[in-house]
């Protein structure tokens, strides 16, 4: 079955706002038999989004528009919408109580332009937003959906999930099955990796393929499987997907989908132990990637953002002189920050960073990009040197994803 995606907004396509729901959309809908044929993005022009719609309809089962339907005078989409598929503007009376109950969990006030937003065309049926006051419309012509959603994020996510998968789910019969396996990796390039894989490519059965996902210090394999019929494509995945973990061996990082922090926090909650971190380069990053993570509680107790010096040496315990005599990145002093913070916190393990995010403060002998990161475990604690490229916030993302990764390799091991 065939997708397409239809962005619509000026301000994404003059950068002032990323585009994170086309993503969101293929990646919820691939699972369940829908192959992404195009995303388009438009501007808010009733020329374009119209002819963008007829292109989508000719070749696609279903189409999903987002964007558009805001109350501002820009937000056109629904008026197009009208013109294609017909109707009348109508005032929906559930759209209104919708709006009104949005309004009063906010504890906003209405006014005339958002309660103008329940004008709906009579072609259409609604979905309810619960999360916002632009309703979801599901059109249908000569067998094929349309569903216009918001251009929110948060919206067009959380609708999603909580109503129009399950419309789509029962409007539209498969006509294939897509199930997918994914494998982490770490300690090994792309390159290499590929090589080593090449003849277990080479041997996949027919609908079976790999796909590489590098991001800086992982490599996510994905095993896709699709079959027509009754095939049991599980089975024939399943089989293929043990082979992969043989063939990867020790490089191996964690059996599914995961971030680093969700890795590192699964091989400490393994083996019950307790993480701290103590940052300064990275400024309190590794600690929000960890927090991001529902029920992070039971495994991480805190940390410290000891940027300033007097931090390190006051509440982390580093010693003045090796400070003085080393500065502040440096093996000694990481080292020391990383012994202090699961002293403080009473955790079993911890990480820390001390680098050069830049752009200034480096020198010939530590340019921008220098970081030390140290890992402390039951076992001991280690400290290793990087040198990362790009800009600021490169820097600081690569450390902290190295250093939650080193976590959970020194846990896993």
């Amino acid at each position: 079955m065939k997708l397409s995606i239809i962005v619509i907004g000026d301000e994404i396509l003059i950068g002032q706002v990323t585009d994170t729901n086309s993503g969101f959309i293929s990646r919820r809908l691939g699972p369940m038999g829908w192959e992404t044929r195009r995303v388009l993005t438009i501007g808010d022009d009733a020329d374009e989004i119209c002819a963008a719609i007829r292109q989508c309809m000719a070749d696609s089962d279903l189409v999903i528009t987002t964007g558009g339907l805001g109350p501002t005078k820009d937000d056109i989409t629904k008026s197009v919408m009208l013109g294609i598929f017909g109707g009348e503007m109508r005032r929906g009376e559930d759209v209104v109580v919708n709006i009104r109950n949005v309004f009063a969990i906010r504890g906003l006030k209405m006014n005339p332009l958002t309660e103008g937003q329940a004008m709906v065309p009579s072609s259409c049926r609604v979905i309810q937003n619960r999360l916002g006051t632009a309703p979801i419309m599901w059109f249908e012509r000569d067998g094929k959906v349309l569903i216009a959603m918001p251009g929110v994020p948060f919206e067009t996510e959380g609708m999603m999930t909580r109503a129009v998968e399950s419309e789509i789910s029962r409007h539209f019969t498969p006509d294939v099955k897509v199930a997918h396996r994914v494998l982490m990796v770490a300690g090994v390039t792309e390159s290499a990796l590929a090589q080593r894989l090449e003849d277990f490519e080479n041997s996949l059965p027919a609908g079976l393929h790999l796909a590489y996902l590098p991001t800086p210090g992982l490599i996510r394999l994905r095993l896709d499987g699709i079959s027509a019929g009754n095939c049991d494509i599980d089975e024939v995945l399943d089989s293929c997907y043990s082979r992969l973990c043989r063939e990867v061996g020790d490089n191996v990082m964690f059996d599914g989908d995961a971030t680093p922090a969700e890795i590192a926090l699964h091989y400490a909650r393994r083996r019950g132990l307790k993480i701290a971190t103590a940052e300064s380069c990275t400024g309190g990053n590794i600690a929000h990637r960890i927090t991001e993570i529902a029920g992070c509680s039971d495994v991480y107790v805190g940390g410290v953002v000891s940027y300033a010096n007097d931090v390190k040496v006051n509440l982390l315990g580093v010693n003045l002189a090796d400070i003085e005599n080393h500065g502040a990145v440096s093996r000694e002093v990481v080292l020391a920050m990383a012994e202090g913070v699961a002293r403080i916190t009473g955790a079993d393990c911890s990480v820390a960073t001390s680098g050069v995010a830049g752009p200034g403060g480096g020198s010939d002998e530590k340019p921008v990009g220098t970081v030390w990161t140290a890992v402390h475990t039951p076992a001991g604690t280690e400290a290793f040197l990087r040198h990362y490229p790009g800009n600021r916030q490169r820097v600081i993302d690569r450390a902290s994803t190295e250093a939650l990764l080193e976590l959970a390799k020194a846990l896993k091991g």
